[in-house]
C-alpha cells in the first residue's frame, strides 16, 4: 500500500520556547497541537486521528486526548525515540490512506532544559526488565560515549576527521544566526569547534546538540481535505522506517538505519537523491549527520567527510542545504527528540517561509530523516519525501 499522493502535511507549529519554567508538559502538547491547527485552518474538533510517542505524559495518548478534548477514532503512540514523529506521519498516511481518519495530529513536547536532564552524559536507566540493560549498564554506556565510537570508528575505517566533521556544525551555525529563537545564534568556525572542550573523544562540545525544552505539532489530512484548505499543498511521497540493533552481535558503528529506511522512501517517492533540493537531517551530534548523509545515497560510504567540507550544507553556497532552522546543533532539540523539528522546517522551505537569507530557490522536494535511540547501540530510522504541488 503506497502512500504516494495519499496524504498532504496542511499545518505545522514549532514552540518558541526553550525553557519552559511555569507549563507542565500536557501544557506544552496543548499549545503545539493549537498551533499547528490554526496554521492548517482547522480546530480540535476537526481532529479524528491523535499520534504521538513516550514524551506524552501519563496514558501517553489517552491521557492527552482526554486533555485536548479530542474526538478520535484513530490512536497510534508508537515509539522510536527522536524519529517517532517522522514515523507517526508516515503512520498518519497509512491511516488516511485506509479510512480511518482524515485529519491526524501529531504533537511531541517536553522540559529537559528547565529539569535539569543531563541528557548526554549521565547513564539512562530504563530498568531491569529491559533486555539489554544486564549486560551494558556495567560498561557505563552515556549517549556521549556511545555517539564518539561512532565517529572514532568512522575515523579508523574511512580517515574522517574532527575538522571535516566542525564543518556540520559551522553549517548549521550559519544558518541558526537568522533564526531569532534558535538558543545559539553565533556563526562559528571550523577551529572554534575542534578547540572546544572535548566531551568524549572525539567529539567536542560544539559537535553536540542543544538541550531545549518546547515542542512541535504537525496536522496530516486526506487530499480532499488538504485541496479545502487554503494552504500551501505538500504532498507526501514517500515514506520509510527502520531500525537499527545489536545484530546479535554483528555491530559495525559505520552506518546507521537510514540504510534500509531511505532506500524504501525514496522507491516509493519515485526519485533519487540527486532530486532532494533541501535535507532535514537528525543532528544530534556531527557525525549523525555525516553517517546519514552517507546511508542516504548523497555520498559514498565513507565519503561523508569531503561531503560535507568547505561549506556544501550550507543554503546559498553549498550543494545540499540542510537545516536550515540551525537544527538541533544550534536552534532546538525539544524533548531530546530532534525529528518534530526536523519535519517542520523541510515544510517551511517547500512552503517558501523559511528565513529569506536561508530559503532554497525553488524548493520543490524535500526530506527529513531522524534516528531516535542511540546510533552507538540501538536506533530507529525514518525517512520522508515531501514535495510542494
Amino acid at each position: 500500500m503506497t502512500i504516494n499522493g495519499e496524504a498532504y502535511i496542511a499545518g505545522a507549529f514549532e514552540h518558541p520556547t526553550r525553557k519552559a519554567v511555569g507549563k507542565s508538559l500536557a501544557q506544552l502538547h496543548a499549545e503545539v497541537a493549537k498551533g499547528a491547527l490554526e496554521d492548517a485552518g482547522l480546530t480540535k474538533d476537526d481532529v479524528d486521528g491523535y499520534f504521538c510517542a513516550g514524551d506524552a505524559p501519563g496514558l501517553g495518548g489517552l491521557s492527552m486526548a482526554d486533555y485536548m478534548g479530542l474526538n478520535l477514532r484513530h490512536l497510534d503512540s508508537s515509539e522510536t525515540g527522536g524519529s517517532s514523529y517522522l514515523l507517526h506521519v508516515g503512520h498518519a498516511a497509512q491511516a488516511i490512506k485506509a479510512g480511518k481518519c482524515k485529519i491526524a495530529l501529531v504533537t511531541l513536547a517536553g522540559k529537559p532544559r528547565a529539569e535539569g536532564m543531563a541528557t548526554g552524559t549521565k547513564p539512562r536507566i530504563y530498568g531491569d526488565g529491559v533486555p539489554d540493560v544486564p549486560f551494558e549498564f556495567p560498561y557505563g554506556p552515556v549517549i556521549a560515549n556511545m555517539y564518539a565510537m561512532c565517529a572514532k570508528r568512522h575515523m579508523y575505517e574511512y580517515g574522517t576527521t574532527s575538522e571535516q566533521l566542525a564543518w556540520i556544525k559551522v553549517a548549521a551555525s550559519h544558518h541558526a544566526q537568522h533564526n531569532s529563537n534558535a538558543m545559539l545564534q553565533n556563526v562559528v568556525t571550523v577551529e572554534d569547534v575542534v578547540n572546544s572542550p572535548m566531551i568524549s573523544d572525539p567529539l567536542h562540545r560544539l559537535d553536540c546538540c542543544v538541550i531545549s525544552d518546547g515542542g512541535g505539532a504537525l496536522i496530516v489530512v486526506a487530499p480532499e481535505i488538504a485541496r479545502e484548505l487554503n494552504r500551501p499543498l505538500i504532498k507526501l511521497r514517500g515514506a520509510g522506517e527502520s531500525p537499527k540493533h545489536q545484530m546479535g552481535g554483528r555491530v559495525d558503528l559505520t552506518y546507521s538505519g537510514a540504510v534500509r529506511s531511505g532506500p524504501i522512501a525514496f522507491e516509493e517517492a519515485g526519485v533519487t537523491p540527486a532530486d532532494i533540493k533541501y535535507a532535514s537531517i537528525y543532528d544530534s551530534f556531527t557525525i549523525s549527520v555525516l553517517i546519514q548523509l552517507e546511508d542516504l545515497g548523497f555520498c559514498a560510504k565513507g565519503e561523508g567527510g569531503k561531503f560535507v567540507s568547505d561549506g556544501n550544507l550550507i543554503s546559498g553556497t553549498g550543494k545540499l542545504p540542510f537545516n536550515t532552522d540551525g537544527g538541533g546543533l544550534c536552534n532546538n532539540h525539544p524533548a531530546n527528540r530532534g525529528g518534530m523539528t526536523k519535519v517542520i522546517e523541510a515544510v517551511r522551505q517547500l512552503r517558501g517561509e523559511a528565513h529569506p537569507a536561508v530559503q532554497v530557490p525553488n524548493c520543490d522536494l524535500a526530506l527529513a530523516h531522524g534516528t531516535g535511540g542511540s546510533l552507538g547501540t540501538r536506533h530507529g530510522a525514518a525517512t520522508l519525501i515531501m514535495e510542494r504541488v
